[in-house]
Order: C-alpha cells, then structure tokens, then sequence
C-alpha cells in the first residue's frame, strides 16, 4: 500500500514519509506536493528508494499428447 505521511511543527516545518512506492518514482509522487509546500530543506532516502521492482517473466510450455486406443 502507498502512504504519505505528513507532520506538521509548530514552527510551520513539515516532515514528508513515502512509504510503498518503490524505486525514485516517489520524487513524482510528491513533486508537486513539495513545491506548494515550500522549500526542501533535507532528504533521506529510504531502502525502498534504492530498491527495484521485480519483473516476473512466465514461460508456459504446452505439451499434446494422442493416444491410439
């Protein structure tokens, strides 16, 4: 499951946490959020930003057989 996480201080700085979205895709997520928020001052990247998403690939072999009864 995506989450975004907000906390919000009483000096007005905000705390983001993205959590589900594998991969750098999370930076698209929240850029437009980032930017009506203000300026970025730090980013710490989780494992789940270096992580890649798993491709299964499928290879179904079908096999006929007759039989002569």
């Amino acid at each position: 499951m995506e989450t975004l996480e907000f906390i919000i201080y009483p000096d007005g700085r905000v705390q983001e946490k993205v959590t589900g979205i594998i991969g750098s895709s999370c930076a698209e997520v929240t850029a437009a959020i980032e930017a009506q928020l203000g300026q970025v001052i730090s980013q710490e990247p989780t494992s789940e930003y270096f992580a890649q998403a798993i491709q299964q690939e499928s290879n179904t072999v079908q096999q006929s057989s007759f039989s002569e009864w």
